[in-house]
């Protein structure tokens, strides 16, 4: 079986399939029959959207994703109560269409995308930004000045969010080719949280960082410096330690 499926206890698969529970690893997320959870948890989507989301049974899981959320778009079928499902791949699906919604700017999407980008599950947060990110790679100054006030929003998620969300490389996801030549422009991101109290930012931070240092490392290295300098806080430390461990 792929996807784990042969590692999951066959009546706790079910119940993810159904949408009864979130999962807890990434091998519960990637084992989940999409079609059966697409019909338990929004059945007026139709059988022809559904045998549409079966034939996609084999794509990779952002595909699937950003699928599921068309078909629901399609559908006409209403977010809001799919925003609270007890499934965290269908918070996922909303995700993905709000990213999908090019009637809505960025600063209506960014906003709709808020409360997701804040959700309590691991997954969600990251299909948030992941659904997100190419429409601001796409506007990136307009991105980054929206986010800068994020980064002193009491949520550390959300803090989080405002630097993941624009990582020069990341991760399952496409580079942004003028952050790598130019990190210099998500300053006003990397900044405000260069002494952030979360390990859950410090992470964040010190990982865009390492993108940088893959294309721009004298920068990275010049930076680091000042920070140290002027913020000799543990962690900024920390995050200047992680933020070069890839440069030679």
């Amino acid at each position: 079986m792929s996807r784990g499926v042969a590692d999951i206890d066959p009546a706790r698969l079910a119940l993810l399939n159904q949408g009864s529970v979130p999962s807890t690893t990434l091998t519960e997320g990637l084992a989940i029959d999409f079609a059966v959870l697409l019909e338990a948890a929004a059945p007026a989507v139709g059988s022809a959207r559904l045998a549409c989301m079966r034939a996609q049974a084999d794509a990779g899981i952002t595909r699937r994703m950003a699928l599921a959320a068309q078909l629901l778009l399609d559908a006409e079928m209403d977010l809001s109560p799919l925003q609270a499902h007890a499934s965290d791949t269908v918070r996922g699906w909303v995700c993905f269409a709000i990213a999908a919604q090019a009637d809505l700017d960025l600063p209506r999407q960014l906003a709709a995308m808020r409360p997701l980008a804040d959700d309590g599950h691991f997954g969600v947060r990251e299909w948030a930004w992941l659904a997100l990110r190419p429409r601001l790679a796409g506007n990136l100054a307009q991105s980054i000045a929206l986010l800068a006030s994020w980064t002193a929003d009491p949520s550390e998620r959300l803090r989080r969010f405002a630097c993941e969300a624009l990582r020069p490389r990341g991760v399952w996801c496409a580079h942004i080719a003028e952050l790598k030549q130019q990190p210099q422009l998500a300053l006003p991101l990397l900044q405000p949280l260069r002494a952030d109290p979360a390990n859950y930012v410090q992470d964040s931070v010190a990982n865009w960082l390492n993108d940088a240092a893959k294309s721009q490392p004298d920068w990275v290295r010049a930076l680091c410096a000042q920070w140290l300098a002027e913020s000799p806080h543990a962690a900024t430390v920390r995050i200047c330690k992680r933020a070069q461990r890839s440069i030679s």
